[in-house]
């Protein structure tokens, strides 16, 4: 199989930059027919399609998502890209600001690499959270 020219992060720049500007088409190009994504907020599986939709309607808004901080290894026909973001936008009205990891697995698909699965996980201010514990035993 002949290798994408375009590397696994760029098509990973172009999944964060969709989502940012809502473009619907491009991130219907970069995603993979059965893609997943393990929502960051509640752990719940979203389907890619699902995901286009919450976009396409702006139920799901970002103002932000800065990757600050990404590794990627690459195993012949899969890439698995593990980073770092700070993401802030509207979800259904509710504003969020969301520090998490995340795992991004994308395999090669037609000449191009194409996002199967997504995993965020929340970075939480350990202090805030022990805070909030002792809180309730108060």
């Amino acid at each position: 199989m002949s290798m994408s020219k375009q590397p696994p992060e760029e098509v990973e720049k172009e999944f964060f930059d969709a989502l940012m500007s809502a473009d619907v088409k491009s991130l219907g190009r970069v995603l993979a027919g059965d893609f997943v994504l393990v929502d960051v907020m509640t752990g719940s599986e979203v389907s890619g399609e699902d995901l286009i939709e919450v976009v396409r309607s702006a139920q799901l808004r970002f103002e932000t998502i800065d990757r600050t901080h990404f590794k990627v290894r690459t195993y012949e026909t899969t890439a698995v890209i593990t980073g770092r973001t700070k993401m802030s936008g509207w979800y259904e009205g509710q504003e969020f600001r969301v520090t998490s990891r995340y795992t991004h697995v994308l395999i090669q698909q037609s000449q191009t690499w194409r996002m199967v699965s997504a995993q965020g996980t929340q970075i939480v201010d350990r202090l805030t959270t022990e805070s909030t514990a002792m809180l309730l035993y108060l």
